[in-house]
């Protein structure tokens, strides 16, 4: 896939996160963000309460995937990136130092 086309199913990938799957989940404290689009698949991330939830494989399959799928066919799969970021990490290492003194 071509980098453009690749950039611009990202952006729709994005819209469609922000507009229809976000406020839905807004309502349990909780969001999705796209962390990555290769190869056809889009990886997300929940955020808020939604992270680490007992429900987010259903939240997955029976709101985001439908949303994301019906609108952008080039898309072969949506899965859950459950990764912890750099920046959270490093954080983590700072508290566990004791802080930035």
């Amino acid at each position: 896939m071509k980098r453009n086309k690749q950039k611009e199913i990202e952006i729709k990938l994005n819209e469609i996160i922000e507009k229809d799957i976000n406020p839905q989940l807004s309502s349990h404290m909780g969001g999705a963000l796209l962390s990555a689009f290769e190869d056809g698949i889009a990886y997300i991330q929940f955020t808020g309460s939604c992270r680490g939830c007992y429900a987010a494989d259903d939240t997955l399959e029976n709101i985001v995937k439908p949303a994301l799928m019906n609108k952008i066919p080039q898309l072969k799969d949506v899965v859950i990136d459950d990764s912890v970021s750099e920046d959270l990490l490093d954080f983590a290492r700072s508290l566990l130092r004791g802080g930035d003194k």
